[in-house]
């Protein structure tokens, strides 16, 4: 039996350090084990899409597309250390997901009172003299629908049990909490508005040099050993999959949408041994209510529908 454990254990072990640093069972347990009211029910939409694997898939997406916004790539590309600590980046904000789907509400206004001071160091000019902060909410706005709509656009394909049509605007209403906090102004409360306010930005979005030198990063030359480079490039095709065809034209990706199919495979395979992986330190959420997981709901999306 241990031959069978170890192997897996040690996947898991490796996945949950590269997102929540060194000691991730004490940082699990520090955050779903302390005692005290929360922003969510870990049940709910926010807790069933944030605990997938598919997270893995999203968060690639997530990043690909918020770097089309000019403004708010160069804040990254001028205040980020990305790619001198990739991996400390990535652990803050899988921190700050963690804390504020599961944590106590006490640790979760603590986590968005973090951000915010962060938030208000970062300011500058563009190239064109058009200033950027952070803290407008403006560009807050383009982050979080460029992140709400990647997780779930990856839940939908990749996740463990896809929500329903409800379900789909309460994950989208719930995030809205998180995003109000952090300053954002009128999110979305419902999938069709998430999808309205990011056809809204359309106009604002555009190939940059520091856009192109995010993807050249994310997916040809990330800070991984050879040995894992394989399993990490099928979650950046699962993602690049969801990725809308004008935006891998801008990012100068060379990813015909006519093997989308082939790199949704790969994304479903990968998802799937990182959940396997990972069913071994998390319990399962517990089934959610309502209609069938499979019932009228976004299923399976195309990146032909962005």
């Amino acid at each position: 039996m241990s031959l069978v454990l170890h192997p897996r254990a040690a996947l898991a072990h490796a996945l949950l350090s590269r997102v929540a640093g060194p000691e991730p069972d004490e940082a699990r347990n520090r955050i779903h084990g302390a005692p005290g009211p929360r922003w969510f029910d870990p049940a709910s939409p926010i807790g069933q899409v944030h605990a997938d694997a598919s997270m893995f898939v999203g968060g690639v997406r997530a990043l690909l597309l918020q770097s089309l916004h000019p403004r708010v790539m160069t804040a990254v590309a001028e205040h980020s250390g990305y790619r001198m600590d990739p991996w400390g980046r990535l652990q803050n904000t899988a921190t700050f997901l963690a804390v504020t789907t599961f944590g106590t509400s006490a640790a979760a206004d603590r986590a968005v009172a973090i951000v915010k001071a962060v938030h208000k160091r970062v300011f500058g000019t563009m190239p064109d003299g058009l200033g950027y902060a952070a803290s407008d909410p403006h560009l807050l706005s383009w982050v979080h629908l460029g992140e709400a709509e990647s997780f779930l656009l990856a839940h939908q394909c990749y996740g463990r049990r896809p929500l329903d049509r409800a379900g789909c605007d309460e994950y989208v209403a719930q995030t809205a909490v998180v995003a109000r906090a952090l300053g954002v102004e009128d999110p979305p409360v419902t999938y069709a508005g998430l999808r309205a306010q990011l056809a809204d930005f359309r106009s604002e979005l555009g190939s940059t040099p520091a856009a192109r030198d995010v993807a050249t990063f994310l997916l040809h030359t990330p800070p991984l050993p050879w040995a894992v480079r394989p399993g990490y490039a099928l979650i950046a095709s699962g993602g690049l999959a969801l990725l809308p065809p004008w935006a891998r034209r801008e990012l100068g990706i060379r990813a015909a949408p006519v093997l989308d199919p082939l790199r949704r495979a790969g994304g479903t395979a990968i998802t799937a041994t990182i959940r396997w992986a990972l069913d071994s330190k998390e319990p399962a959420l517990p089934e959610p209510p309502g209609e069938d997981a499979h019932g009228p709901g976004l299923q399976r999306p195309h990146a032909g529908h962005h």
